[in-house]
């Protein structure tokens, strides 16, 4: 008989072999827009053409999270993941094949309708399909995979033709399509759809029939009745005042108003523009073009360890305190290389040490991936009620995708006019507004089923307690006097 965690582990694997093709959509530009730019290229753009392929895919992820969201709600989240990896599959068939810039850019825009629902569908399927107990490290191994994307973009970049990398990508989302074909479908979707007897089916199948287990599935179903006989009452009229009353309560907007600035955070950290921009940011950084690919391998090598780092420490560490001492740290660091870098290019240091601002961005992309990176996705997939789940996730995803547009439109402009270190020094003060305001905001997911979560946005805090000879665990609610 084949362990549950062997089941779960199987599941996430259809997500974390699509993470790395997404990951290389996010990463294409560090190859692509050089190629593009340079004099005796086939297919030329200017800086404004050069800025839109590098940020149009965070323009075309909002039109794919809205359907995303409605397909995750009406089919499934399994159907969903497997219509939302099609057309970033014929994006890269484009890429691969483009004569033009139209092409190209129709290309990147299916890309990026493909990217932004799948990173956000990853967190959704993971949260709702793995334990609490592993659930932490199997949402921070997709931003590791993620990173894992964008260094093989770097690496195969330095080889290869840009269009030959877009065939490379291709490989991925089709061998990650069809381990999704073998997955059941979530079990909190099914019972959101009041097929009860087949989310228990889908439950145990992934989670086994431990005491525990079973505590869970009948909590989820428990609470899912109460919601559904409440809606079975209303009239329609009722209900789509129900709706909006119930997005205009805490246990939504609370959870809303923590991930803008948990989304805020993760684009403000860097790993998307530094992806995209890579091999300018370490030209300038180190003044040398040869040796500038070793520079970027290095630093792409130590994303990824570190990001995969963070999903062992997410076993043995809760989030907050993850979150916030890599996050004040990172900010440290950066404020200190941005300093650096300030006083070359102001000519009071010299540039002769190279090695030495690129070792202070290491030890900063290490310290931000270890939290700022991994935390605001797990996050995306574990606090919303699973009543808000869908439009929760959607809303966030798009306020996640206009912070994405911005970063990735204003840094090529931002890289010519103040450099690398205002580029940064601008980032990181956005990054220290999103941190403290997170230190108020933020509660504590780690080891809490998604039920128990819910019910803290719901009002209070979860106690448990043990009761009756079989010492059968009971939950109670604390009101939350916040």
């Amino acid at each position: 008989m084949v362990a549950p965690a062997v089941k779960q582990t199987w599941t996430v694997m259809g997500v974390l072999v699509n993470m790395l093709s997404q990951g290389m959509v996010l990463s294409f530009p560090s190859i692509l827009l050089p190629a593009v730019q340079s004099p005796g290229s086939e297919i030329k753009a200017d800086l404004h053409t050069a800025s839109w392929l590098a940020s149009c895919v965070g323009v075309s992820s909002m039109p794919g999270l809205l359907i995303s969201s409605f397909l995750m709600d009406w089919l499934g989240r399994k159907t969903a993941q497997i219509i939302m990896i099609i057309p970033g599959t014929i994006g890269w068939i484009l890429i691969s094949f483009a004569s033009n810039v139209t092409v190209l850019m129709i290309g990147r825009i299916l890309c990026g309708f493909t990217a932004g629902p799948c990173f956000v569908l990853a967190a959704v399927i993971i949260g709702e399909y793995t334990s609490p107990r592993h659930r932490g490290m199997f949402l921070n191994l997709k931003t590791t995979v993620a990173c894992l994307g964008n260094m093989m973009v770097h690496i195969l970049g330095n080889f290869l033709a840009w269009k030959h990398v877009a065939h490379v990508a291709l490989v991925p989302q089709i061998v990650a399509m069809l381990i999704i074909f073998t997955w059941p479908e979530s079990l909190a979707w099914l019972a959101s759809k009041k097929r009860f007897k087949a989310s228990e089916t889908s439950f145990y199948w992934l989670r086994g029939t431990s005491d525990k287990s079973k505590r869970e599935i009948d909590e989820l179903i428990r609470a899912q009745k109460e919601r559904l006989d409440g809606l079975n009452s209303a009239t329609e009229s009722e209900n789509i005042l129900i709706f909006f009353k119930k997005i205009s309560r805490r246990n939504f907007l609370k959870p809303l108003i923590v991930m803008v600035f948990a989304g805020l955070l993760q684009e403000a950290c860097g790993r998307h523009i530094f992806s995209a921009f890579a091999i300018q940011i370490v030209n300038e950084v180190t003044g040398n073009n040869i040796n500038s690919f070793y520079y970027t391998l290095g630093v792409d090598l130590i994303i990824t360890v570190s990001a995969l780092f963070s999903s062992a420490l997410v076993k043995v560490m809760r989030r907050r305190t993850l979150l916030f001492s890599t996050g004040f740290a990172a900010l440290f660091v950066l404020a200190c290389v941005c300093m650096y870098l300030y006083l070359v290019t102001k000519g009071i240091m010299s540039n002769n040490k190279p090695w030495v601002p690129m070792l202070l961005f290491s030890v900063y992309f290490i310290l931000s991936n270890l939290g700022c990176t991994p935390i605001p996705y797990a996050l995306l997939g574990e606090i919303f009620p699973l009543v808000h789940r869908s439009v929760g996730v959607f809303l966030s995803s798009i306020l996640m995708s206009l912070f994405f547009i911005i970063g990735m439109k204003v840094t090529p402009y931002l890289l010519v006019s103040v450099k690398v270190y205002g580029t940064f020094a601008i980032f990181g003060s956005v990054m220290g507004l999103a941190l403290v305001t997170l230190c108020f905001i933020l509660p504590e997911t780690n080891d809490k089923t998604l039920q128990e979560i819910e019910n803290n946005f719901n009002g209070g805090k979860i106690r448990q307690f043990r009761v009756n000879d079989d010492n059968e665990v009971e939950m109670k609610m604390i009101p939350d006097e916040c």
